[in-house]
């Protein structure tokens, strides 16, 4: 079988960014670069099984499986999670982080519980992302 060379997808976010680096039929991998300060969504998925390695930097990791009973654990570098179906979860970036995750393929599978962007429901939104990405870091620069 040959291999292919394809192009990573840069996707903003309000809190930093995802680089797409494998998207196939069975597995997917992203490297999310999480600014100091920023936090992604309190989310669970319904199919989707994670794992996130602490590339760099330092994160609040908050998770469980009752919203109202979440447990809290800070991540260094060096540190992996294993995040399965209908786990709550979040990462804080408690400094810049860079976090390499590997998952099945549903990337569209997030249900968002809670968003400090305003961000909600099922499923994800590039475009709202990119719009939030720029007012996130115009305002930052202020």
């Amino acid at each position: 079988m040959a291999s292919h060379l394809h192009k990573t997808e840069i996707k903003p976010k309000p809190w930093g960014s995802e680089i797409w680096f494998a998207h196939t039929g069975k597995y997917a991998g992203k490297i999310l670069e999480i600014k100091k300060g920023h936090r992604y969504s309190l989310q669970y998925h319904e199919k989707k099984h994670e794992t996130q390695y602490i590339f760099s930097g330092k994160a609040k990791f908050t998770y469980g499986t009752d919203k109202d009973h979440l447990q809290e654990k800070i991540l260094n570098q060096g540190d992996k999670i294993d995040i399965h179906p209908y786990t709550i979860h979040r990462l804080e970036a408690l400094q810049d982080t860079l976090v390499f995750e590997v998952s099945t393929q549903e990337l569209e599978d997030v249900i968002k519980l809670e968003d400090d962007y305003g961000r909600s429901g099922k499923g994800n939104n590039s475009k709202m992302d990119k719009k939030l990405s720029i007012k996130t870091n115009l305002t930052k620069k202020k």
